[in-house]
């Protein structure tokens, strides 16, 4: 069939070329004229009207998004820096803790170093390891022993008063047994009267036994070694009285007291060196018999 007679029902305008020239010259026309005169500016400003919906709905996904992941990221960074400000802040707690208990070993060692300068005598500063095994007893085991020339017997005291005496030495320790030790016994002074007495342990306190109900003590009064023993300095605070029971039918008063030294607490004691033994006082010899004159 020969199409090229046929005739055509559809018209189809310009040629390519002509069409190409004319898009050319009018978007030239254009631009010349939306750069020299604003052609263009009116026509712009009502699309972006028209368009904006659509550009913020186009938008709204993606910024939904990128914030989403921005908050997440956000979030993990601060559960990060809350948890490392979290160890941070327990790790300064336990150094605040350690720094206190070094602040208060080292007041109480120098107020302990103190009490060994103001005596002037030869003790020895020890630290206590731990307490007794015991639980019938009251000692304490000190880091200082017969290497530091500790012997059984010596008073032992911190700067509040005296705690009790060493009854068994090791190479490296020493056993201390507490003035609250029911086989304790300390012969002590009422301060404020000079009245003599013993002070016993009973397990867990102190208390004044056979004084008849006459005497003169009260609560409050503060009772010290009295040296008469020849093994306790004399002077050393021991305990205060706290509380005073005369029954009108006993034979001696019931007498309290509550012991000075830190013998529950504390960390550095000081060993006082035995006091020596009084010299016994012999009686005079009596005279040798006259020899009789010979007869």
């Amino acid at each position: 069939m020969e199409f090229s007679n046929t005739p055509s029902f559809f018209h189809h305008g310009p040629a390519a070329a002509t069409r190409l020239a004319v898009s050319v010259t009018l978007s030239l026309a254009l631009l010349v004229g939306d750069s020299q005169f604003g052609l263009m500016e009116r026509s712009r400003e009502g699309l972006s009207v028209v368009l904006y919906p659509l550009q913020w709905a186009v938008n709204v996904p993606l910024s939904a998004a990128r914030h989403a992941g921005d908050f997440l990221v956000r979030q993990s960074e601060l559960k990060t820096e809350n948890d490392a400000l979290r160890n941070r802040q327990l790790a300064l707690a336990a150094q605040i803790v350690r720094l206190q208990a070094a602040e208060r070993d080292l007041a109480e060692l120098k107020r302990t170093n103190a009490l060994r300068v103001t005596r002037n005598d030869q003790g020895q500063i020890a630290e206590v390891l731990y307490t007794g095994r015991d639980p019938f007893s009251h000692k304490i085991i000190i880091d200082k022993g017969g290497d530091a020339g500790l012997i059984d017997g010596q008073p032992v005291v911190d700067e509040a008063g005296l705690i009790g005496q060493i009854t068994r030495v090791q190479p490296l320790s020493a056993e201390v047994t507490l003035v609250i030790d029911k086989h304790q016994m300390v012969p002590v002074m009422i301060q404020r009267t000079g009245v003599r007495a013993i002070l016993y342990g009973y397990g867990g306190g102190v208390e004044v036994r056979y004084l008849p109900p006459a005497a003169d003590v009260k609560p409050g009064d503060l009772l010290q070694t009295s040296g008469i023993d020849g093994l306790y300095p004399a002077g050393l605070p021991v305990a205060r009285i706290t509380a005073v029971e005369r029954g009108s039918g006993a034979s001696f008063a019931r007498i309290t007291s509550l012991p000075l030294g830190g013998i529950d607490h504390g960390r550095f004691v000081l060993a006082l060196p035995v006091r020596d033994a009084p010299a016994l006082i012999l009686p005079a010899s009596a005279p040798a018999a006259a020899t009789p004159p010979p007869g």
